[in-house]
Parts: structure tokens; sequence; C-alpha cells
């Protein structure tokens, strides 16, 4: 099922925020009114995850809830994450690039998926955005960040 199809059922609208350059980014953000971003979704994008910062400060400012894709935003201060874990995918990186340096054709090398996947919850930032996490989602997460 699609992010939107999924949010159609529970009666919610996404409206995707495109940008490629950081202006485009701010403002698309900025030029919202008050109240019409319930909440925020950010994608694993490289250009994304280069303006993390300003992401991150976008939210807090606003007070508005955001899931990111990585652990990463969540202990810069993001409320939490759900992603695959990079130290995983940078250990296969290196164990392909190992084989590659040893003389195996890439077409040779199986095709890898992540397997492990984290999510991070952050309660420091709850607390200031004013959230209550389900005891539940708290219990499931792999790191609490407090």
């Amino acid at each position: 099922m699609t992010a939107e199809g999924a949010a159609r059922q529970l009666g919610l609208q996404i409206e995707p925020i495109k940008a490629s350059r950081e202006a485009e980014l701010i403002s698309n953000l900025s030029d919202r009114p008050p109240g019409q971003i319930d909440g925020l979704v950010v994608n694993s994008d490289l250009f994304l995850t280069a303006h993390r910062e300003l992401i991150l400060s976008f939210c807090e400012r606003k007070s508005l809830p955001a899931i990111y894709p990585f652990r990463e935003y969540a202990a810069a201060g993001g409320l939490m994450s759900y992603g695959v874990s990079l130290p995983t995918i940078y250990r296969q990186l290196g164990r392909y690039t190992a084989e590659l340096l040893k003389g195996a054709k890439p077409q040779d090398l199986p095709v890898a998926q992540p397997t492990k996947f984290d999510f991070v919850v952050n309660l420091k930032a709850a607390t200031s955005q004013r959230i209550a996490f389900p005891p539940g989602l708290i219990a499931i997460a792999d790191e609490v960040i407090e």
C-alpha cells in the first residue's frame, strides 16, 4: 500500500513538499499558513540529509512532529526516526568493496537488501513538543533518547 492510500484510509491528506535548492526548501516549508501542516515525514534523500539541521530547526521552532529516515536525525534533536541502520549498510559496503578489490566482478556479487532497521524515539523532543508517546510505542523502540 502506498503512503497516499494509507493516509486516505485514515482520513488524512499527504502533500509533498518538493525542493531542489535550499531557498526553495525554506520557502516551501515557511509559506504554509500556521496549522496547515500537522506533521512531517522526511524521506531518505541526499538533498534533505544535507539540509538536516535546517529541517530539524524548522520543526523545533514550529513544534511540528516529524519522523525522519535515520537515527542521526533523532540523535540531533528530531522527534523520532525509522529507517535502515546506516552502520549495518556501511559494513555491507565494506564487504562489497573488499570483494571487488580481491577481483570479484560486480555482476557476481549478490544483491543485498537492508535487514536491520532502527526505530528511535527522542523523549526530550517529545516533551518540548508536548507529545506523549504511548508506552507500547516506547517499548518497541530500538533506542530511546532521554
